[in-house]
């Protein structure tokens, strides 16, 4: 095995900004593995609020690098479970690296990463579109900027009704809202009645993190279906979730990749829980993995290569909501480096 990486820092086309801030850049760590001369690739995002910079990843990278490429590479599972031992701080790190090892599996196998999990493309939920934090203007020229069937709205802030009243005005597609832990049980209480009579479909992380006791409360009232994410990172948090949240969000980068998360979806499906996978800004290479498990969900939020303005590979489109793969094997993707989209 041999392992090169390669570190981005992409730019928006707008500043993104949710609850927790704005940034115009999206930091990303890009990793390929080589096994008997076929390359795998996977991703990492740096997220500023689960501290891990690309400069921890790559301090983590070359200080087990030899390690790393020394393994003797069988399967993914395998790979994995080291990878978790070897750098059990870093999760962001194991999930490129693993992302990568399937990305090689699936090439060895030469099928698409979804024909080798056995997934049905014709299952899969269409991606909806982020609209980021802004003035309200701003939010539905955004919106009006990009025609899609289905928007994610980013809330969190004292004008969400407003915002979100406005955006109802120029569609009538489903809308989601995220509020990322930005609300209280007070706010949540009053709003979701009211966003659900403007169309909303569901509310993701309306609470902060750690408030169970809130989250059961609202649980018991709400009248639209609440999705975990800040609280549910790891696969042990799965089962938290029940009886607090209707479903969860997998985010590959954050549960440590692929392996873990195709054990949390078959868990969550076992609890009753519906599942969703949101992305973490990723360009093409961790957007496709994330599409790759698209067939196993209910809802989808890859929409990281439409947010950036930047990218480092091709091999992963959208029609109106629809992914389209490249079908070529492993994860489709081809590593350009830095171009424009």
């Amino acid at each position: 095995m041999k392992c090169q990486y390669y570190p981005f820092d992409l730019k928006f086309r707008h500043p993104f900004t949710i609850s927790k801030g704005t940034k115009t850049h999206q930091p990303t760590l890009i990793v390929e593995l080589e096994h008997f001369g076929i390359k795998g690739y996977g991703e990492a995002p740096a997220i500023t609020y689960y501290h891990i910079t690309v400069a921890d990843m790559i301090r983590d990278l070359e200080a087990k690098k030899t390690m790393i490429e020394r393994f003797a590479f069988t399967e993914p599972d395998r790979y994995w479970h080291f990878l978790h031992h070897l750098l059990p701080n870093n999760p962001f790190l194991v999930c490129a690296l693993d992302m990568a090892a399937w990305d090689i599996w699936a090439r060895m196998s030469r099928k698409p990463l979804y024909q080798l999990l056995k997934g049905d493309p014709a299952n899969n939920p269409l991606t909806d579109f982020t609209i980021g934090i802004d003035t309200v203007d701003k939010m539905v020229a955004k919106l009006k900027e990009r025609p899609w069937p289905v928007y994610k709205v980013k809330v969190g802030t004292a004008d969400d009704l407003a915002i979100v009243k406005a955006l109802r005005t120029v569609t009538d597609v489903p809308l989601r809202v995220d509020a990322n832990a930005g609300w209280d049980l007070e706010t949540a209480l009053k709003l979701i009645p009211e966003l659900e009579a403007l169309g909303v479909e569901y509310v993701e992380q309306p609470l902060a993190k750690d408030n169970w006791e809130g989250m059961k409360v609202l649980y018991e009232k709400s009248s639209l279906p609440l999705y975990a994410d800040e609280a549910c990172v790891f696969e042990q948090d799965v089962e938290k979730c029940v009886n607090h949240f209707h479903g969860i969000n997998i985010k590959l980068t954050k549960c440590s990749g692929i392996t873990p998360a195709l054990r949390m979806i078959k868990n969550a499906r076992r609890l009753g829980l519906k599942i969703m996978m949101g992305c973490m800004n990723e360009s093409t290479i961790g957007s496709a993995a994330i599409a790759h498990l698209a067939p196993f969900i209910d809802h989808v939020d890859v929409d990281g290569p439409l947010l950036l303005e930047e990218d480092v590979a091709t091999g992963l489109g959208f029609d109106y909501g629809k992914l389209i793969y490249s079908n070529e094997p492993g994860l489709g993707v081809e590593y350009k480096g830095l171009f424009n989209v």
